[in-house]
């Protein structure tokens, strides 16, 4: 039984030495380029609790972040919120020295950069702007520099909300599940915008067979996420309050829900925002801003339709963005308006989340990401 027990904890201090380690990156509306914008965490992988690994200053409002594939780079989108400026940035991590070292700008080809995506193979970057609606493509370097854009799109149709829809609003870029594809949810023009990727073209981005998916007038769709299994998508519709369930197909997006995100008690003003199914594809979760800063829980059907199972409060305001770890054991929640970065563990059973850990304050932080190392 020593022996056995003895093994056990040799092997266990094998693995923190192999650098087991869960980092948590989260960026911000920092609005001052001498506070700190983009900070990585350690994640508590048993109790859930987050604890200060590093930070970085001199960049303006990092307000969205993503990782490269292989968890070496991560990108921001800068300068968001910044009138006349808009750019995309390039940060190293390394887990051995717990340092993140910034690499390069690049222009993002539109006012207020929100959201950004990287390709499997690590060779492209796609970035969507809000504000002039438009969308840009950057080769990557094996180093993790942003070379300069080649290609920009821009789009200009809005639709029936003159107040938020006055022209092309892009959220979000998404790659299918085999990155054949990109879809672009345009909250402005109330459509889901569909691009072919062919990464030999001098201009990767090419218009799909149908080119757009409608979506209900006035629903601003604002983000989106496939099913691990491929054959369905789910965008949630910031206006709207909803989220349209989509069967996919090799680029074709066929709608075959339209589920509400709120409860029955509110009528008016949704600001829902972000949207993700959990790793083992049974949940999906989608956040409430506004009047109700909480999550909606979903069951996910055989057909890929939804179910709500209930609501989670994310216990702080605004709840912009959230994200699974790869297990799906934990979800986290930034909220820019308290500040605030909370911590969920997740019932893979019942969907159901329960608060864990302290809260960790952040100032203005918008965004977040989960990588084990």
């Amino acid at each position: 039984m020593k022996k056995t027990l003895s093994t056990m904890l040799v092997i266990l201090a094998g693995l923190k030495l192999c650098g087991q380690n869960t980092y948590v990156f989260f960026g911000s509306f920092n609005h001052d380029k001498e506070t700190e914008g983009i900070y990585v965490y350690e994640l508590d992988p048993v109790k859930g609790k987050l604890s200060k690994v590093t930070s970085v200053k001199g960049v303006l409002n990092p307000s969205f972040l993503t990782l490269s594939t292989d968890g070496k780079y991560v990108f921001a989108c800068t300068e968001s919120k910044t009138k006349n400026a808009g750019s995309v940035s390039s940060f190293k991590f390394n887990p051995g020295k717990r340092s993140l070292t910034f690499i390069n700008s690049q222009n993002s080809g539109g006012e207020n950069p929100v959201y950004l995506t990287v390709h499997t193979s690590g060779k492209w970057l796609i970035n969507g702007n809000y504000t002039e609606g438009s969308t840009s493509v950057y080769p990557l370097s094996e180093n993790g520099e942003i070379q300069p854009r080649i290609q920009n799109l821009q789009f200009s149709e809005g639709s029936i909300n003159p107040d938020r829809q006055d022209r092309a609003h892009i959220h979000s870029t998404v790659f299918s599940p085999d990155f054949k594809y990109v879809f672009l949810p345009d909250l402005g023009a109330d459509k889901i915008r569909a691009y072919r990727f062919e990464t030999e073209k001098k201009e990767p981005l090419l218009a799909a067979e149908k080119p757009f998916i409608p979506t209900t007038l006035g629903s601003g769709p604002r983000h989106f996420a496939f099913h691990p299994n491929g054959k369905f998508a789910y965008c949630i519709e910031e206006m709207g309050g909803a989220v349209s369930v989509y069967q996919y197909d090799n680029g074709k997006l066929e709608p075959i829900q339209r589920i509400n995100t709120h409860s029955d008690k509110l009528k008016e003003g949704f600001e829902s925002s972000d949207v993700h199914v959990s790793p083992d594809g049974r949940y999906l979760y989608a956040s409430n801003r506004g009047n109700e800063n909480n999550i909606a829980i979903f069951s996910i059907l055989n057909d890929g339709t939804l179910k709500i199972v209930g609501y989670q409060s994310t216990k702080g305001i605004h709840p912009r963005t959230f994200t699974m770890d790869s297990t799906g054991a934990f979800l986290i929640v930034a909220h820019p308006v308290s500040g605030t970065a909370v911590v969920f563990k997740r019932n893979a059973v019942t969907g159901l989340l329960k608060k864990v850990g302290k809260k960790v304050k952040l100032n203005g932080v918008s965004t977040v990401q989960i990588r084990k190392y």
